[in-house]
C-alpha cells in the first residue's frame, strides 16, 4: 500500500502526532481546571459530555492515535530489519534531545498503558453529570496510580520533545532560518505538557479540592 511507504508513511506520521499534540494542549487546558477551579471544571466536563458532536470527534481522535501508534511501528521494525541500529547521539550536543529519541519506544508502551487505565476509569464507564471531579479523585487514590500517571507525564515530555521537531522535519519544514525556534518551542512545550499534567496529578492525589456530595 502506498501509504506504507517510506515517503509517504513519515508526513502521515507527523501530521498525526500533531494533530495529537494539539488535542492534548486542549485536554491539559480543560483537566488544569479540576484542582483550581473545581465549579468551572464540572461544568466544562458537564457542557463537553453533552456535546452531539463529542462521539465523532473520540472516534476520529481514535483513528489518528492509531495511524500514528501503527505506522511508527512499522518504521521502527523496518529500521530494525534494515539493521538501523546505530546508537542515536545528539549531533548538536544536546543530550537530552538524545535522551528522547532512544526513550520514544519506552515513552509509547508508558503512555499506552496509561491511556488504557486513563479510559477505564473516566471514559469507558463515564461519571454522572457532576460527578467528574470526584470520579477522578477517586481514580488517584487507588495504589500506584498517581505514579503511572506521572510516568505518563515525563513520558508525554519526552514524546513531544523528539516527535515535535521530527514532525516539522518530515513534514519539510525545518530549515537553518527556523530550526532554532522551533527547537526552542518544541523543549517549551514539552516542558508545559510534562509540568502539567504531573502538577494536576499532584495537586489532586496530594490536596484533593473538597468535592461536594
Amino acid at each position: 500500500m502506498a501509504w506504507l511507504d517510506p515517503h509517504h508513511r513519515g508526513p502521515i506520521i507527523a501530521a498525526s502526532g500533531l494533530l495529537l499534540i494539539a488535542f492534548v494542549v486542549l485536554h491539559l487546558v480543560g483537566v488544569g481546571l479540576a484542582p483550581l477551579a473545581p465549579d468551572r471544571f464540572e461544568a466544562y466536563a458537564t457542557t463537553l459530555h453533552q456535546q452531539w458532536w463529542l462521539p465523532l470527534a473520540e472516534g476520529l481522535l481514535a483513528l489518528v492515535a492509531c495511524v500514528h501508534g501503527g505506522l511508527t511501528l512499522v518504521a521502527v521494525h523496518q529500521n530494525r530489519r534494515a539493521g538501523n541500529q546505530a546508537a542515536l547521539v545528539s549531533r548538536r550536543g544536546q543530550p537530552l534531545a538524545a535522551f528522547a529519541a532512544r526513550s520514544q519506544p519506552w515513552a509509547g508502551l508508558v503512555l499506552l498503558a496509561f491511556l488504557g487505565l486513563h479510559l477505564a476509569q473516566l471514559r469507558w464507564v463515564r461519571p454522572a453529570d457532576g460527578a467528574e471531579l470526584a470520579a477522578v479523585v477517586q481514580a488517584l487514590a487507588a495504589p500506584g496510580v498517581p505514579l503511572l500517571y506521572l510516568a505518563a507525564a515525563g513520558a508525554l515530555g519526552l514524546h513531544v520533545l523528539h516527535g515535535s521537531e521530527a514532525a516539522h522535519r518530515r513534514l519539510g519544514w525545518l530549515d537553518p532560518t527556523n530550526a532554532g525556534a522551533i527547537r526552542l518551542g518544541a523543549r517549551g512545550l514539552a516542558l508545559l505538557l510534562a509540568a502539567g499534567f504531573a502538577a494536576v496529578t499532584l495537586l489532586l492525589a496530594l490536596a484533593p479540592p473538597r468535592v461536594l456530595p
